[in-house]
């Protein structure tokens, strides 16, 4: 039998991943006041978890003075919150929030975990693949190891999508948009019962593409198809993809990030899609945060904003094999 995560032997195993952790989490701050950002804490409960078509969350109840009582959300990303202070002039902020998703458990996942999330009003994509680069440089060793992967820092690759589809799959990916068995043909895979383009779009992705990613540099994804893209503006040049931007280093899927979408009514249409799209997959429901929707229309800056799983850059910067290495008291969620 495995000793629970409180006894000093589990402890004193994880004890050097977690002195990575801690000197991390002050280097992480160290670079951002440094950069003019302001560190910033939002609510944790919320009305609206968020709009993420595959993620689950967990409900709480709020009881009022009253004695009424209301159904809580444990947010899913500070994402909402860190945009309304945007718009009440907050300028470049940063958070170390922790968040919430059910279902989630891996070596690489887990249901209660903490994110990275920074917002920088008037950044391009390009600046912020630069400014992301730069803080691996910064919070990390020159050369990191994690998994059996090595990867250094010195520089970085980019790819889209859409390349990466027609290097790794042999397949059309925006031509084939929205066609499974268009999709399926140009791959050369056979098409699953049900399985949706979207689907299909995923299994490739994780399949054939993402293997070959964040190995010997950090590899930067980017320009994703719009349907996969929720919150991210359409690219000017190409209306098909989003500005949007994933982040591999030693082969982990490490950072989502956008060119923020700031049309209030595209956000809306967006998230009646989501919304029923999710409702249809797992039938969760909650309020559409109307708030959000209001700021955004009152003006949300042009800006940029990345989410970094900060508990993947603990693994990469302490060599942990799992998650759970890099935990200071990882919940034993079975007895």
């Amino acid at each position: 039998m495995s000793q629970p995560s409180w006894h000093p032997e589990s402890y004193a195993a994880r004890l050097p991943f977690l002195r990575r952790r801690a000197l991390l989490t002050q280097g992480i701050r160290a670079f951002f006041h440094a950069r003019g950002y302001t560190e910033v804490e939002t609510p944790y409960a919320v009305l609206t978890p968020g709009e993420e078509v595959h993620l689950r969350a967990f409900s709480t109840t709020l009881e009022h003075t009253d004695g009424t009582r209301q159904t809580l959300w444990l947010h899913t990303s500070p994402e909402f919150a860190m945009k309304r202070l945007l718009v009440a002039g907050s300028g470049p902020i940063f958070q170390l929030a922790r968040v919430w998703r059910n279902g989630e458990a891996s070596e690489t996942h887990l249901h209660e975990f903490t994110m990275l999330e920074w917002y920088r009003p008037g950044a391009s994509m390009d600046a912020l693949i630069e400014e992301t680069h730069a803080f691996l440089q910064a919070v990390l060793p020159p050369v990191v190891t994690c998994r059996g992967v090595r990867t250094e820092l010195s520089r970085f690759e980019r790819i889209t999508v859409a390349d990466a589809f027609a290097r790794y799959v042999g397949a059309d990916l925006l031509a084939t948009a929205g066609d499974a068995k268009a999709l399926a043909g140009e791959a050369g895979v056979s098409l699953r019962e049900g399985e949706t383009w979207e689907d299909l779009f995923f299994r490739l992705l994780l399949q054939y593409i993402e293997p070959h990613l964040g190995r010997d540099h950090p590899t930067f994804l980017t320009h994703w198809p719009v349907a996969q893209a929720a919150l991210a503006r359409a690219d000017p040049a190409d209306p098909r993809v989003a500005e949007r931007f994933e982040v591999f280093v030693c082969g982990i899927e490490l950072a989502n990030a956008f060119v923020e979408l700031t049309d209030a009514e595209e956000q809306r249409r967006r998230f009646l899609s989501d919304r029923a799209r999710r409702k249809a997959l797992n039938g969760q429901d909650w309020p559409m945060d109307e708030d959000f929707l209001a700021a955004l229309a009152f003006g949300l800056p042009a800006c940029a904003g990345i989410a970094l799983g900060f508990d993947r850059l603990a693994m990469i910067a302490a060599g942990a094999n799992r998650i759970q290495d890099v935990q200071w008291l990882p919940l034993a969620a079975r007895a």
